[in-house]
């Protein structure tokens, strides 16, 4: 019997191990550089916290199943039930602003199709605690560092900002409540895929006959891309009192927020677009997602403000603000780009060996190179020096060890740059204290 992968499940062969591994790698690096602190949560969860986070719509879209002792149990779709339930849980004892973050996998019974699968791995990084626009401007930077990491630049990605207060200010300029506001944004989250004949019935649910008149406004505002004709709108509305003041106050924090964005080297890479509305009822501020450059293709990375997300979990009010970076949609975009290539794990040194005595002196020098971790391998059984090389060739190692005969008799050992054919003879004594010079500047 012939076993398959199942829908929307990868293998990882060792060279796409590796690719995956780099982008693990890189992710980790940019958020230890903003010192944010690594934190994992199982990968089975009760599914009422995701019932809770996103009400019972979610239940079709997850790997659920009752579990041996009668519980209700599903494979985390996402990280940020999680992380709110563990903040919560400890929430008087961790020392604000929390800066956390997670590389892991997550599952969603979904149809596989390009840019999303049923098992992808996610990069999360969240700041809890901070309610000030200063934690907006720190995930934005590092989403942009992350992505420049990979040898992304400005021509290759944005980041488009948006904000949910501003939008809800303009739905209450329009006289609508709660409910029918939150049912407007559901409407506008939608409309890039949606026709325009279809938007404005789903419209008019809410707003009646004014329905096309509102969209031409949508259209209007969602083609802003300068703060100060989005300044000029907000307050060309027809708002008064507290709503007013509140604009007023919102359009503070936007100025705030761009400039510390232009300060951390961000300003290039971000765009105004309040088309960006993320569609889950949690997000609660500004809200952003990173795109190919040209808007094509899924988002990169996606997240936003959720202040009343822990305590809606059941812990106390605590102000919060993440994103999610999938490697799905992200190798997709290095792959058109050229730049995951060269990633396979390639050995550091290679032995190249002569006999059974030169072998002995092989492995003794490997064991200590090995324990100060590089990347060390010799032939597992005796086979000529040519094809050694060519192996070694095969392999993408960088050094050649090569203990010959005479090698071996003077108490050295041949190292030979595999990309220049360059050679040194070196004391089989020194090879450990150069390992690090001669992976650095060579053999010159």
């Amino acid at each position: 019997m012939e076993f398959e992968t199942l829908p929307g499940f990868r293998e990882f062969y060792p060279e796409a191990c590796s690719r995956r591994n780099h982008i693990f790698n890189l992710w980790r690096k940019t958020a230890r550089a903003f010192n944010f602190l690594e934190y994992d949560a199982p990968v089975l969860e009760p599914l009422e916290l995701y019932i809770e986070k996103s009400g019972e719509e979610i239940v079709g879209q997850l790997f659920n199943f009752e579990d041996r002792g009668g519980r209700a149990v599903a494979l985390r779709p996402e990280m940020t039930p999680s992380l709110a339930r563990l903040i919560g849980a400890k929430a008087n004892s961790l020392k604000r602003p929390v800066k956390w973050f997670n590389i892991g996998e997550h599952y969603r019974y979904e149809r596989p199709q390009k840019g999303r699968l049923r098992a992808f791995y996610q990069f999360n990084v969240d700041i809890f605690g901070e309610s000030g626009v200063g934690a907006d401007a720190e995930l934005v930077a590092l989403l942009v560092q992350a992505l420049q990491s990979f040898g992304l630049n400005e021509a290759d990605f944005k980041v488009r900002l948006s904000d949910r207060d501003l939008w809800w200010l303009m739905l209450a300029a329009e006289g609508l409540d709660e409910a029918g506001s939150a049912a407007v944004l559901a409407v506008i989250d939608k409309l890039e895929r949606m026709e325009r004949e279809k938007a404005v019935e789903k419209l008019a649910e809410n707003l009646g006959d004014d329905a096309e008149a509102f969209l031409q406004r949508i259209e209007t505002v969602t083609q802003i891309r300068d703060f100060e004709g989005l300044k000029q709108f907000i307050l060309d509305l027809p708002l008064e009192g507290d709503l007013l003041d509140r604009a007023q106050a919102r359009l503070s924090d936007w100025s705030e927020l761009l400039a510390l964005l232009e300060s951390a080297g961000a300003g290039a890479y971000v765009q105004i677009d309040l088309g960006i509305v993320r569609g889950l009822a949690y997000y609660t501020g500004f809200v952003f997602e990173a795109f190919e450059a040209t808007g094509e293709g899924r988002a990169l990375a996606g997240g936003g403000r959720y202040d009343a997300l822990v305590k809606k979990l059941g812990g106390p009010e605590m102000p919060a603000v993440g994103f999610a970076m999938g490697d799905v949609t992200l190798a997709d975009l290095l792959d058109s780009k050229g730049l995951t290539a060269g990633y396979a794990q390639r050995p550091d040194f290679i032995a190249i060996i002569g006999g059974p005595e030169e072998r002995r002196a092989a492995m003794a020098d490997a064991s200590v190179l090995r324990s100060m971790g590089y990347q060390v391998e010799y032939p597992l059984k005796n086979q000529g020096f040519g094809k050694q090389f060519k192996e070694a060739n095969q392999k993408g190692a960088r050094f050649a060890l090569v203990y010959g005969e005479a090698e071996l008799a003077s108490g050295q050992v041949k190292v030979r740059d595999m990309a220049s054919g360059e050679e040194r003879d070196l004391p089989r004594e020194h090879i450990a204290s150069m390992a690090a010079d001669i992976l650095a500047s060579g053999l010159s």
